[in-house]
């Protein structure tokens, strides 16, 4: 049996827009992704509301992935392959960060888990860095994500630089999916669903 662990945000713990609830776990990609591969593979969530990629939220506290990572992957391990899909909650105003920066901290990520033993015989993992999908039309968090549609939009070309040079597989999510309009950031159970798949697509090139 194969060992995916999938860190996220919101989007991987499974936020409904609109009723701010939790989609049930066959509903959440993370669900239809273990759905898909079947039982030969074991698909860990680890999502967590406002999550960043590196950064220290003054606000909310203990969202920093960078901090939560080695811990995360020691008491999962052995982990063949751990998907990463952070940056949304780094576009909020108060970090004033841009898609080069944010794409950079996923990239911080990335090295630390292919730096880690934490794969098979005490191997690193392997990563699949996942760009997330585009900011839509902000509604109740338009203040708190002022600006951040359009360096969302840069993710794509940023993510897949990193993971060039990082030497990783990628995954652009903006392609297979749209955020929800009912707020802009999260996403509806049908892009749930296509966003399962599209990874699962995905891990099976990767792991074979």
């Amino acid at each position: 049996m194969k060992t995916i662990l999938c860190y996220g945000d919101s989007n991987t713990w499974g936020y409904r827009p609109g009723t701010k609830d939790r989609y049930s776990r066959t509903e959440r990609w993370v669900g239809v992704l273990q759905q898909e591969l079947g039982t030969d593979y074991e698909v860990i969530a680890e999502g967590l509301n406002g999550r960043t990629t590196v950064w220290d939220d003054p606000i909310e506290g203990y969202k920093n992935g960078k901090e939560q990572l080695i811990p995360i992957l020691t008491s999962h391990k052995p982990i063949d392959l751990v998907t990463i899909m952070l940056g949304t909650n780094d576009l909020k105003r108060r970090f004033g960060l841009g898609a080069y920066d944010i794409a950079e901290g996923a990239g911080t990520l990335v090295e630390i888990v292919q730096k880690s033993n934490c794969g098979p015989e005490n191997r690193a993992p392997q990563v699949l860095l996942i760009a997330p999908p585009p900011v839509a039309q902000l509604t109740e968090y338009n203040e708190m994500f002022e600006g951040a549609a359009d360096k969302s939009r840069q993710f794509s070309h940023h993510y897949r630089r990193v993971a060039e040079e990082l030497d990783c597989a990628f995954l652009d999510a903006g392609a297979f999916v749209v955020s929800s309009d009912l707020d802009g950031i999260h996403l509806d159970a049908s892009e749930h669903k296509k966003l399962g798949l599209a990874v699962a697509a995905r891990v099976r090139e990767i792991l074979g």
